[in-house]
């Protein structure tokens, strides 16, 4: 295995409003563990190695706090960040309804108008208390040419496919001649994967 500084970098930002499950998605990611208590998240950084189409990513995964609209989006979520990954619950409307207002920050303060990013409804373990249907999150990931997926931490379902996809639309942005096949969910789950 290549020593860690031999390794290409990739700077991962998950952003969302409150309570929507953004450390429980990178704790299972990274630690295989789910905590069925809510502790707020004021922000961390982790690291996991990852391989995509046979060659090793060093990822350092940003954690935040959670968004809301009035919230100001620092440079250090933007500046150096590779990829994106916005997070909503399922269940909740209003953080829906945050990722555009989130994604048009960032285009806002990149100055650009596109980044790779992957559209995350999360808590699909709650299907009796779901608001956003699957077809509305596929419309705002292609609104906003991002890739989509819908996981559950606490079930593991999903959640390494999150940062593969991500690692595609980076790879997709950043080296035209790379050949990127969106990978296939390693899931049990009838989630529809764009």
């Amino acid at each position: 295995m290549p020593a860690a500084d031999s390794l290409k970098k990739r700077k991962i930002v998950v952003l969302g409003s409150r309570s929507v499950g953004k450390s429980s998605l990178v704790r299972q990611f990274i630690e295989n563990h789910f905590d069925e208590s809510y502790h707020p998240t004021i922000e961390s950084t982790l690291h996991k190695t990852l391989k995509y189409h046979g060659v090793e990513f060093d990822c350092e995964i940003i954690d935040t706090a959670g968004q809301d609209e009035y919230s100001i989006l620092g440079s250090k979520h933007t500046i150096g960040i590779h990829g994106y990954v916005l997070v909503y619950s399922v269940t909740s409307r209003n953080s829906f309804n945050m990722i555009q207002i989130i994604h048009d920050k960032i285009l806002d303060f990149c100055g650009t108008e596109d980044i790779p990013c992957v559209i995350v409804g999360s808590k699909t373990d709650l299907q009796s208390s779901r608001q956003i249907q699957p077809l509305e999150g596929e419309k705002l990931a292609q609104k906003n040419n991002a890739a989509w997926v819908e996981t559950s931490a606490k079930n593991n379902i999903n959640v390494s496919h999150v940062f593969d996809l991500c690692l595609a639309e980076i790879e997709k942005r950043s080296n035209r001649n790379f050949k990127v096949d969106t990978p296939a969910p390693a899931t049990k789950s009838g989630c529809f994967i764009m």
